[in-house]
């Protein structure tokens, strides 16, 4: 299927053609158009919406569970982080201790990129 960002846009102002572009927001890349004449500019519905879905995970507080197993320690993740961060099988994951009481872990995952 196509994409919307495939195609040439006209600004509904001035009618002249628009410029892609892209914006960066909390990490995410946005594509959008942009009018260089009017300096109005429109961002991609579907990146827009994926945006919205992580900024609605990031207000939520989890509580997981952390526990023995073996010598080690595991901590349950959400299933909606998991479905969000697109994991679809076991996978070798980055972790650092931040600071005293913070912990990183990064799915080394790409966001699209177009």
């Amino acid at each position: 299927m196509r994409d919307v960002y495939d195609t040439i846009v006209n600004c509904d102002e001035c009618t002249k053609p628009t410029e892609k572009c892209e914006s960066i927001k909390d990490g995410f890349m946005i594509r959008c158009w942009r009018c260089n004449n009017c300096r109005k500019q429109w961002l991609h519905p579907g990146d827009l919406e994926e945006y919205k879905r992580f900024i609605e995970l990031k207000r939520k507080d989890f509580e997981v569970k952390l526990r023995q197993v073996g010598n080690s320690w595991s901590v349950s993740i959400p299933k909606e982080i998991i479905r969000f961060e697109e994991v679809s099988q076991t996978k070798v994951i980055r972790m650092s201790l931040d600071e005293p009481g913070k912990l990183s872990i990064f799915f080394q995952r790409v966001r699209r990129t177009y």
